[in-house]
């Protein structure tokens, strides 16, 4: 690979990671969006420009601080921001900004920048798919390719949702703010939603090389923490809490030697981080004891029959049936769905989760959804019926847009055809 193109890449892996922080204490500072992500964006371009000779720094978070700030001031001098603004900024001037960690943030519950960034994102004037594709946007750095993907829309669709959401956010004066009682109640719902689709996305990315983000799982699960101090004697941010640490717990077993993904039910669970797993059966305990029963409390309950199962085969799969058919009386969705026809064929057989797939095919929102025929054709395997398998592969293998699943289920498809 030519230098250019590995520097090019560091950087850009360096933004990913640092730009919710980075947005985030630009939008506290000058309380205007579009202003912060373009500070944001000049500060990658000066990135470009100078990371390439000098090398990536030490601390390349806070040089990004200095170099937006540096692009801040010279707004400021061209009468581009506010009074309020040229005072906070100023205190970042080019040559203390250096002094100033990113972690130096304001006190209080809701102290950190990234948090406040999702609380500005959802706020309840915008719809609930905007608040997601700008949270997916602003915290997750996604593209709105990848975004559109994660939807299951077209990408225009996306597009227009984000100019839109942003445009909203603008026409509303929205300001950052700390949401106490009645608001806090009304926008947590929204709130751990997208602190999940963030896990998610570190979890099984719908873009890049890479298998696992675990600096978005590490994201959402210190934001999962901040919303459970927030709201302690509330039972969904513990559940959602528990279903974090549970999944994140299995991370070094999702991956083979040759950085393929590895099923669950092939994985080795002596990889698994019990430390996580005690974590996450806290958090559940906890949660039960604030009598919940909310789709996170149910699907970290579905986690733990995992997590307690020291060998694939003690899955007590009948339970986790039950949890997901509670889900789905809760929050109905194609995807659960989806998941509950994969714990039937564990429980009662292939031929009794492949009816419950076939069924699913007509869900217009799994039209494009590789899942569902990755899963089908598993299935068919299972029963022999090899050809139909294959075909199933290759479809599943046609619309997935990571490389290495796509990689293993063309070879599936080989081995079906025998």
């Amino acid at each position: 690979m030519p230098a250019a193109d590995a520097s090019r890449e560091a950087i850009e892996a360096v933004f990913r990671r640092e730009s919710p922080r980075l947005l985030g204490r630009l939008l506290r500072l000058t309380r205007d969006l579009g202003l912060a992500e373009d500070l944001a964006q000049d500060a990658v371009v000066a990135a470009l420009e100078t990371w390439p000779e000098s090398g990536v720094p030490d601390n390349p978070g806070a040089w990004l601080v200095t170099a937006a700030s540096r692009r801040g001031l010279d707004h400021l001098r061209r009468g581009r921001m506010l009074e309020r603004s040229h005072h906070d900024l100023a205190a970042l001037a080019p040559g203390e900004a250096h002094a100033i960690p990113l972690e130096d943030q304001a006190s209080g519950p809701l102290g950190d920048d990234v948090l406040r960034l999702v609380f500005v994102a959802c706020h309840p004037v915008l719809s609930t798919d905007a608040q997601v594709a700008l949270c997916l946007r602003l915290v997750c750095g996604l593209d709105t390719e990848a975004i559109a993907r994660a939807f299951l829309v077209p990408v225009p669709t996306i597009a227009q949702r984000l100019v839109r959401a942003r445009r909203t956010l603008e026409e509303a004066h929205v300001e950052l703010e700390v949401p106490r009682g009645d608001a806090l109640a009304a926008r947590a719902a929204a709130v751990l939603r997208v602190v999940y689709l963030v896990f998610n996305e570190g979890y099984a990315p719908t873009d890049g090389d890479s298998l696992v983000r675990t600096d978005l799982c590490d994201q959402a699960l210190h934001l999962g923490r901040l919303l459970v101090g927030l709201m302690p004697e509330e039972p969904e941010p513990h559940g959602l809490l528990a279903l974090m640490e549970l999944q994140a717990s299995r991370t070094a077993a999702r991956i083979d030697a040759r950085g393929r993904p590895v099923l669950l039910l092939d994985q080795a669970r002596t990889l698994w981080d019990q430390a996580a797993i005690t974590r996450g059966l806290h958090s559940l305990i906890r949660a039960h004891l604030l009598g919940g029963r909310g789709p996170y409390v149910l699907s970290a309950e579905i986690a733990a029959c995992h997590a307690r199962a020291r060998r694939a085969e003690e899955t007590d799969w009948p339970r986790i049936v039950a949890r997901y058919d509670e889900l789905l009386a809760l929050t109905p969705s194609p995807i659960v769905a989806l998941n509950r026809a994969l714990a039937v064929a564990m429980a009662e057989g292939p031929a009794a989760g492949l009816a419950r797939l076939d069924a699913l095919t007509n869900e217009r929102a799994l039209a494009r959804y590789h899942r569902l025929s990755a899963a089908r054709a598993d299935l068919l395997e299972k029963l022999g019926r090899r050809a139909e398998a294959r075909d199933a592969y290759v479809r599943a293998a046609e619309l997935a847009t990571h490389p290495r699943e796509r990689s293993v289920l063309m070879e599936a498809a080989v081995r079906c055809s025998g």
